[in-house]
């Protein structure tokens, strides 16, 4: 039920389904005329200090209306040119380009944007990335179970029964992870790894990437599948907790870690072009890439702005080369190897 309700979100974007996902209870009543209205699918604490930081270098006032990123797509694609949104911030490259893929958004000038790699932004520059999420392995340091484990592809061996902390494939990261290794390794490597992985965790997944890690610290499990920053959010919490990250797929014949990105858009519809893209520009400026990441500890997009210092460098580690636009052309297709292999 939930994966078909996710498929019928993703590909029609019906608008019965928008006023159950999206009602006038879920967002605060629309600012003034004089503010930028952004629909965040990011939570507000990791967008206010950056905004904050644009309003006081330009007097622009902003208003977050937050919610889930593909909620916010539906509810643009409905309302079309009577939003009041300027801007669409998601935390899924996948939701970025298929709002792209539905016309709404307005391409951003190539010297504004340029100085972001061109896989990690639109092909037609209607939407670029902010900071980049890495699909990590955390291990427990206190067993040693999982020495054998190189690549995400090692998370289907029995030896890991009941072992193992992955997320339900509902979850937007889950599924851009296994775009990129279809993408990278093929649909029957990729559905052997996750039949494998499925009777490994025997029904029992998390719905956050942050329980999956406290397990592994409480050795509840030995190896998790998350984003890269959960594990340093706990260790600043934890400093002693017994976990460590495992960069997987490297070596010259690995295929490298999967890349995600959160990023932003510009409504076509938007009435205040020019302050729309003043914030994006801020956004991908050296300022405005080292609050947006560092908020997080994510990857700034744009080179030369250094990460958190207590993340493994990106030059330190290989990352698949695959552009993030293929993660909403391929989305469909990711779906249907999901519910194939009856993915919890």
């Amino acid at each position: 039920m939930i994966r078909g309700l996710k498929r019928m979100v993703s590909v029609a974007l019906w608008p019965v389904l928008l006023s159950m996902l999206v009602s006038p209870w879920t967002l605060p009543a629309l600012a003034d005329d004089d503010a930028l209205i952004i629909y965040s699918g990011r939570s507000d604490k990791f967008v206010k200090p950056v905004m904050a930081a644009f309003t006081e270098k330009t007097g622009i006032e902003v208003k977050l209306h937050s919610a889930k990123s593909t909620a916010l797509l539906n509810k643009l694609r409905v309302e079309g040119a009577r939003t009041q949104a300027d801007l669409y911030i998601s935390n899924d490259a996948g939701n970025l380009q298929l709002g792209s893929e539905l016309g709404l958004f307005a391409p951003l000038p190539e010297d504004l944007v340029k100085v972001i790699d061109s896989k990690l932004r639109a092909p037609d520059n209607t939407w670029v990335g902010l900071s980049a999420r890495a699909r990590v392995l955390v291990v427990n340091t206190g067993q040693q179970r999982t020495g054998f484990v190189k690549s995400v592809f090692d998370l289907a061996d029995p030896r890991l029964e009941g072992r193992l902390g992955i997320t339900h494939s509902g979850n937007e990261s889950f599924i851009a992870g296994a775009t990129v290794y279809m993408l990278k390794a093929g649909k029957e490597r990729t559905r052997r790894w996750l039949e494998g992985m499925r009777d490994n965790v025997d029904g029992q997944v998390f719905n956050k990437h942050s329980k999956i890690v406290a397990a592994v610290a409480a050795g509840k499990k030995d190896i998790g599948l998350v984003n890269h920053y959960y594990i340093y959010r706990h260790l600043a919490r934890h400093p002693d907790a017994p976990i460590r990250i495992l960069l997987p797929d490297q070596g010259p014949e690995g295929m490298g870690v999967a890349w995600n990105v959160a990023g932003i858009a510009v409504s076509k519809y938007s009435k205040r072009q020019a302050q729309a893209r003043r914030l994006v520009a801020f956004l991908v400026s050296e300022a405005g890439q080292e609050i947006f990441a560092k908020v997080n500890r994510e990857y700034p997009t744009r080179p030369g702005v250094p990460a958190d210092p207590a993340i493994p460098p990106v030059s330190s580690y290989k990352v698949a080369d695959v552009p993030m636009a293929e993660l909403a052309r391929q989305r469909d297709a990711t779906i249907d190897l999901l519910e194939s292999v009856g993915m919890p």
